[in-house]
C-alpha cells in the first residue's frame, strides 16, 4: 500500500509559514492583498474565488474584488488592469481566464505587470520560470507540486522524472521546477510512443494529462512516487484525477489522492506569492 501525499498536511505547514510572514509585514504597516478581477459570473471562477477569499480571510491577507459584465470592453478591462498596476495597495492580482470571445485574452493577460502577477498569467512570469529569475510567479499548481515533493522530503536530485503533459499551465513549468531540483526531465505528451515504457523508468512522475484514469497499472512500478494533477468528474459524478488510483496506488511507493492532494494546496501557494508581491515591493 502506497503512502498517501495528502495536501492538508502540507498546506497546514504552509500556512503557519504564511502566517508568520504576514506577521512581519503588518510589524512595518504593510497589509498584504490580492486583487481579483473578474468578467462575468462563471460558476467555477465563483467557486475558486470562494476558495482563495476564504483562504486569504485565514491568513490574514485582504481582498479586493472587481466584478466587470460579461459584455466588458478591451479597454474598460484594459484600463481596469492598468488602475490595479498603479495600486500600491494591491500587490497581487488574479485575472479568472478563460475571457470572454470578445477579449484578445494574450494582449490583457500581458498588460498585467508581472511583479503583480501571482499565477504566471504573463509572458514575463513565465520566462522568470524558464530562466530561474525572480520575474513574476511561477504557476500555482506546479508549485504546489514542488510543495508536496519539499514536504514530504522527496529529494529530487539526481532522480528521473516524468512529466505527462506539456501545457504552460502545468507541464512545461513543472518540468523546469524539476530541472531547478536537479532533476532528469521527460515531458510525455499525446505523441508520445509508447508512453508506459517510458513512465515506468521513472522515480517521480507529474501527471496533468487533463483525461481522467489515463494513467493505469501498467505506466508504474514499485518505488516510484506519483503527483496527480488531475481533477475530472467520473461517470459516478465524483472528482478524480489523471490517474486511476484504484489500479496504481498498490504498486507505487507513495502517490497524492484526487481529491485531497494538488489542489488543496493550490490555493495557499496563491496566498504565498501575493505575501511575496509584498515583501518584495516593500524592498
Amino acid at each position: 500500500m502506497a503512502k498517501q501525499l495528502l495536501g492538508k498536511e502540507v498546506t497546514a505547514s504552509l500556512n503557519e509559514r504564511i502566517k508568520a510572514q504576514v506577521a512581519l509585514l503588518q510589524e512595518k504597516g504593510i497589509n498584504p492583498t490580492l486583487g481579483i478581477i473578474r468578467v462575468g459570473e462563471n460558476p467555477s471562477d465563483l467557486s475558486y474565488e470562494r476558495g482563495a477569499t476564504k483562504r486569504c480571510e485565514t491568513l490574514g491577507v485582504a481582498c479586493e474584488k472587481i466584478v466587470l459584465p460579461e459584455n466588458v470592453s478591451q479597454e474598460e478591462l484594459l484600463k481596469v488592469i492598468d488602475e490595479v498596476n498603479h495600486n500600491d495597495r494591491i500587490h497581487g492580482v488574479l485575472l479568472f481566464r478563460p475571457l470572454p470571445r470578445h477579449l484578445d485574452q494574450s494582449v490583457i493577460e500581458n498588460a498585467l505587470d508581472p511583479a503583480k502577477d501571482v499565477d504566471c498569467m504573463t509572458d514575463g512570469s513565465m520566462s522568470g520560470v524558464f530562466t530561474g529569475k525572480k520575474i513574476g510567479f511561477p504557476p500555482c499548481t506546479p508549485q504546489a507540486c514542488m510543495e508536496i515533493l519539499d514536504h514530504y522530503g522527496i529529494d529530487c536530485t539526481g532522480k528521473k522524472a516524468v512529466v505527462i503533459g506539456r501545457s504552460l499551465v502545468v507541464g512545461k513549468p513543472a518540468a523546469m521546477m524539476l530541472i531547478k531540483k536537479n532533476a532528469t526531465v521527460t515531458v510525455c505528451h499525446t505523441r508520445t510512443v509508447d508512453m508506459p515504457s517510458v513512465t515506468r523508468e521513472a522515480d517521480i512522475i507529474i501527471v496533468a494529462a487533463g483525461r481522467a484514469g489515463v494513467v493505469g497499472a501498467e505506466y508504474v512500478r514499485p518505488g516510484q512516487v506519483v503527483i496527480d494533477v488531475g481533477i475530472n468528474m467520473n461517470e459516478e459524478g465524483k472528482l478524480c484525477g489523471d490517474v486511476d488510483f484504484a489500479a496504481v496506488e498498490p504498486i507505487v511507493d507513495a502517490i497524492t489522492p484526487v481529491p485531497g492532494g494538488v489542489g488543496s494546496v493550490t490555493t495557499s501557494v496563491l496566498v504565498e506569492h501575493v505575501v511575496e508581491a509584498a515583501q518584495r515591493q516593500a524592498q
